[in-house]
């Protein structure tokens, strides 16, 4: 006998709550924020939104289904199983996170604050959030398939990300490494520079795209669906030992780059997750491309 969906509801603390827990009342929170001339009445007006969405989301979960909660902070802990239906009641940077703990489950992303999110993968409101959850689960229903990107070290360490994975120095100091494709032909490149970033198309319209802008690049942005990646080197130092020729490319389908680390400590995390990195030390190897897991983005 198959088990009925659960439904998982992924939310993040508010600022409210974060200043609660810093200042211990509400009374504290507003005095420091007056005393910095801001007013508290927005952020617990934002709080009360966040709150109510959860509650309207909640209740539209049907009744012969299981449900369950996980707060931003713990998903690194929490096991997601095959017949989950993921909803990210909250920001657009709420789904990046929760994507590199999944493996295939449909995600529904819910808005809690429309207007003040881009609403790029968050695109529902709390209404539609019964119809979404059936649609979720019947057959042929519809659902964008995201590219992700994996980064798979040596040891079998594995990372995925949707928007971008940063691999550098811990407190984005000099790292040092060397750079090639996995499998080419051409040499490795030893480089020093601040990190190496490789991002997908959803990632194009954050970190990835500032590094596009900047450096006036001719590649094409790739879209979030298309099976590519665009990476860059960040500030790379060219000396005696240290080149510079190897400072972006694209990654199709089945090509990769490699990195092996040359120094004491290189971490390599996703979408912003410092705290859930891979750690790499002298002689290891990372391979980055792109992943066989994509993200299913109920639409």
């Amino acid at each position: 006998m198959s088990l009925a969906p659960r439904a998982v509801l992924v939310h993040r603390r508010t600022e409210y709550e974060e200043l609660l827990a810093r200042h211990g009342t509400h009374g504290q929170a507003a005095f420091f924020l007056s005393s910095r001339g801001r007013s508290i009445d927005e952020v617990a007006r934002r709080h009360e939104r966040t709150r109510q969405a959860l509650r309207e989301v909640a209740a539209a979960v049907p009744l012969t289904w299981r449900s369950s909660r996980v707060e931003r902070a713990d998903l690194d802990r929490f096991l997601f199983a095959p017949e989950d239906v993921v909803v990210v009641v909250g920001q657009d940077g709420l789904v990046a996170n929760t994507a590199k703990y999944l493996s295939g489950q449909p995600v529904v992303g819910i808005d809690t604050d429309p207007g003040r999110n881009p609403g790029v993968l968050v695109r529902h409101r709390c209404t539609d959030a019964a119809a979404l959850l059936r649609a979720a689960t019947a057959a042929g229903g519809r659902a964008e398939e995201l590219t992700m990107v994996e980064a798979v070290a040596d040891d079998t360490q594995r990372l995925l990300a949707l928007n971008e994975i940063y691999l550098g120095s811990p407190g984005h100091q000099t790292a040092r490494y060397r750079l090639g494709s996995d499998g080419g032909q051409d040499p490795a490149e030893a480089q020093a520079s601040s990190g190496v970033l490789v991002g997908t198309g959803t990632g194009a319209t954050g970190w990835l795209r500032s590094l596009w802008l900047e450096r006036n690049s001719s590649a094409r942005l790739p879209a979030p669906c298309d099976r590519r990646l665009l990476w860059f080197v960040r500030e790379a130092w060219p000396s005696p030992t240290t080149g510079t020729t190897k400072v972006a490319g694209e990654l199709e389908r089945g090509q990769s780059l490699q990195l092996t680390v040359e120094s004491d400590r290189i971490v390599v995390f996703g979408d912003g997750m410092e705290s859930d990195a891979l750690e790499l030390t002298w002689g290891q190897s990372v391979r980055l491309g792109i992943a066989e897991t994509s993200l299913r983005l109920v639409t």
